[in-house]
């Protein structure tokens, strides 16, 4: 027997919080200036019910770089990524504002 979502009631494997979550949501993206001169990319305004880790997993890999994730929910990338990071949660299905 699978599991239901607590969420919307359906079952694990059919289950639509993740993509409703997604569209319903702005992200914004930034650049902060750190020591140095070096710049990083910043991913924030990320709801609680998408997999934080994953995404930053694949944005990683799409931009070639390296990151963390925060404990506030936020995504950090080193260097200046903004349109590739844009491009990519854009294609996501999310809102992007930055």
């Amino acid at each position: 027997m699978s599991e239901i979502c607590p969420k919307c009631g359906l079952p694990k494997e059919i289950c639509v919080c993740q993509d409703i979550a997604r569209v319903e949501q702005v992200v914004n993206i930034k650049v902060d200036k750190r020591r140095y001169g070096k710049k990083v990319t910043i991913v924030s305004g990320l709801d609680d019910n998408i997999d934080i880790d994953d995404l930053a997993k694949t944005l990683k890999a799409k931009c070639a770089t390296g990151g963390t994730v925060k404990k506030d929910g936020t995504v950090e990338l080193q260097g200046d990524h903004v349109k590739k990071i844009k491009d990519v949660l854009e294609d996501m299905g999310y809102q992007v504002n930055g």
